[in-house]
Parts: C-alpha cells; structure tokens; sequence
C-alpha cells in the first residue's frame, strides 16, 4: 500500500510539475509579446503639438477621411484632436470640413490633414469625392447605436469603390461614456477590424478624451512608415495605397522656387 500511495505521489508532482512548466511557457510567450508590441510603439517619440490650424512649419503631408454614420461624434473626435473642444450640442456636418493635426514624430513633423465627412444620407453622393487620394480611412460607429455598427460594410463598400482598395484603415467603436447603453460588444468591434484587415480597433470616447490620442499616433506612425518603406520610389497617384500620396512640402523650396518666364 504504502508503494502504491508513493507512487502516486511522484506522479502527481510529475503532472504538476509538467502544468507549471507549461503556464512558464505561456507567461514567457506572452511577456515576449507585449515586448515586441511596446517595443514597436516606443522607437517612436510622439508628440500632439498644440499649434494653430495653419501651421507651416511641417514636413509630411498625409490625408486622412473620417467616415460613419450620421451622429456616431466623427466631428467631436476631430475637434477634440485638433482643436481640444468638445461640444456637447449635435450639430450634424454638412458636406465635409477640413481639420489639421500636427504630430510630432522623432525628429519629424508630420501634418495629418483630416477630412471630417457627414454621414446624412442625402450628401452620400457628394462625399464619394472625398474619398480619393486619401492615405488612410477612420471608420466610425456608436457602440451605443447598433445600426451604426452594422452600417459599416456599406461604407468600407463605398469606401473601396471610390478609394484603393488597399487603403489602411482604423477602426473606432466612439462614445466609450455610454458605457451602460452599449448595443455593440468590445468583441464584435474587434471582430470586424481582424476580418477587414484592419490596422487596428479602438473604443474611445470623444467626451472624456479616452484613446482620441492613441488613435492618431497610431495613424501617424503607420504613415510614416509606409513613408519611409516607399519614399525612395515613384509616388503613386492612384488612391491610397500602401505607398501613400504623400506631400513633402518645404517652405524653403517654394521661397526658393523661381517663376519662368513666359
């Protein structure tokens, strides 16, 4: 008896043993990881600079569209970014509104010219003209509006009819405040931006700030990096794709350009 029972013994710490070694393992799989993601982020230091809206003193140009339902806070995110206001008062958008946010990045000051598109139905056809030459889409629903949500195909649809298909595109889930009300599940978000290739998902919430900065600096390290990957090739002036269109603009050079003669 007493054999059996050390036997049983040494097989249970075996086992044991066996499981720890595993979870060791996944600790250690996911702590590289979280590494290598943290590591990504922070070769970049990044900064919002607070500067008015005709700021001239940048070097890269990139358009950005905002796109989504009418009253899911497109307009509210980009003034919270550019301008650091939030109203409350819903004032829908009409046509489109040009915002700039200026980043900076390492050494570099990039300008993120925002198109802030309306979402009301009778100015659909109008804001397909936006979409061109755009180097990335925003795309944005109300986690507290389900309609918003499922919305979505048709402007990724319409999005990829009048832009490169081949556009990066963020996904944002806005209105995080509205946390009780919630029609659309965190899971369901993330869902669709893995399906559709997205370059990554955020909740954020435009009344309390949260992820409104993260989510540009997310967007301004992608496009300086597809920048840096394509800059010493032919600029392509087809939509958005991965080799963005791209403006370098110098103040110096257009001081210094001279004018022919006729």
């Amino acid at each position: 008896m007493k054999s059996e029972e050390i036997n049983k013994d040494k097989e249970n710490n075996i086992n044991e043993n066996n499981n720890n070694k595993e979870n060791e393992i996944n600790i250690s799989e996911n702590e590289e990881n979280n590494e290598n993601y943290t590591t990504e982020i922070n070769k970049y230091q990044a900064e919002i600079l607070n500067v008015p809206q005709d700021y001239t003193d940048y070097e890269i140009n990139f358009k950005i569209i905002i796109i989504g339902n009418c009253g899911v806070g497109k307009t509210c995110i980009t003034n919270l970014a550019t301008k650091q206001i939030f109203n409350d008062n819903y004032v829908p958008t009409i046509g489109m509104e040009i915002f700039s946010l200026f980043i900076k990045l390492n050494n570099k000051t990039l300008k993120l010219q925002i198109w802030d598109t309306c979402g009301q139905e009778i100015y659909r056809s109008l804001i397909t003209n936006f979409y061109r030459s755009s180097s990335l889409a925003i795309l944005v629903y109300s986690i507290d509006q389900k309609d918003s949500f499922t919305d979505l195909d048709l402007w990724l649809k319409e999005l990829k009819l009048y832009n490169s298909p081949d556009t990066n595109l963020i996904l944002v889930g806005n209105k995080k405040d509205l946390d009780e009300q919630r029609e659309v599940t965190y899971e369901e978000g993330k869902k669709f931006a893995d399906d559709f290739g997205f370059i990554d998902f955020f909740e954020t919430s435009a009344k309390t700030g949260e992820n409104i900065k993260n989510m540009f600096i997310r967007a301004s390290i992608k496009l300086y990096e597809n920048h840096l990957k394509y800059k010493d090739q032919e600029s392509v002036s087809s939509f958005g794709t991965f080799k963005p269109s791209i403006s370098l603009k110098s103040s110096k050079s257009k001081k210094n350009r001279r004018k022919k003669c006729c």
